[in-house]
């Protein structure tokens, strides 16, 4: 019981840290959550983390509450979604009235201007970051990689509503899992991540490269 109540109260101020220093939405906000809950803290897996995401991506409703009720569903049930929830609304709430305040009769100033046209450079920053760590999860083979370069197009060429093409990401999946499994092809769902013990393991497995001497037998003068 005091375990869960701490992991509680620690799910609450991680989201309260990230908070307020979350500028650009949900998906710029993805590189503080990753190093909190997976680098940091070890909760979540990145595999996890970016399956989360597309999910949170995907749901109706803000990407940071929905990744927030996500991840404190996961390792605390409904009271750890609700102390998530509450810890990545809470400081925007207060900050967003603060500011709707006062904006008003700064926005014209030039160091107001300034100001936001960095934090605009500092969140594409972000949300790249964001979207490479989400690509090396995702897409992992020649299909998954066809359908993001497609989905990538349809958006900047056509501007296809983003439902649809959801929708049709998942009609795609199924459909390549079906066709695998038919003509008995390998069904991966997930990129192999080849972790830094088993790279020490496959190099003490290795045999030892002996001299030329001794693997012929002969030995060499002087």
């Amino acid at each position: 019981m005091k375990a869960k109540l701490k992991l509680i109260v620690q799910l609450f101020l991680v989201f309260l840290r990230i908070g307020p220093v979350t500028f650009g939405g949900g998906y710029a906000m993805m590189a503080l959550v990753e190093r909190e809950i997976v680098t940091k803290r070890k909760w979540l897996s990145e595999q996890e983390m970016s399956n989360m995401l597309a999910v949170a991506g995907s749901a109706p409703g803000g990407v940071a509450v929905n990744i927030a009720a996500f991840i404190g569903y996961k390792l605390g049930g409904s009271i750890g979604a609700t102390a998530a929830v509450l810890g990545i609304a809470m400081p925007t709430f207060v900050i967003v009235l603060l500011l709707s305040l006062v904006y008003g009769q700064i926005q014209d100033h030039p160091l107001v201007i300034s100001a936001m046209k960095g934090i605009q450079a500092a969140i594409t920053g972000l949300i790249a970051v964001a979207a490479y760590r989400m690509y090396r999860t995702a897409v992992f083979d020649k299909a998954t990689f066809t359908v993001a370069t497609t989905a990538l197009a349809l958006l900047l060429i056509f501007r296809m509503n983003p439902i649809y093409l959801i929708i049709a990401g998942i009609l795609v999946g199924l459909l390549i899992v079906k066709v695998k499994k038919q003509l008995g092809l390998n069904i991966a769902t997930e990129r192999v991540f080849a972790t830094h013990q088993d790279e020490q393991t496959d190099q003490t497995t290795k045999a030892p490269r002996l001299p030329k001497d001794k693997q012929t037998g002969v030995k060499l003068n002087g």
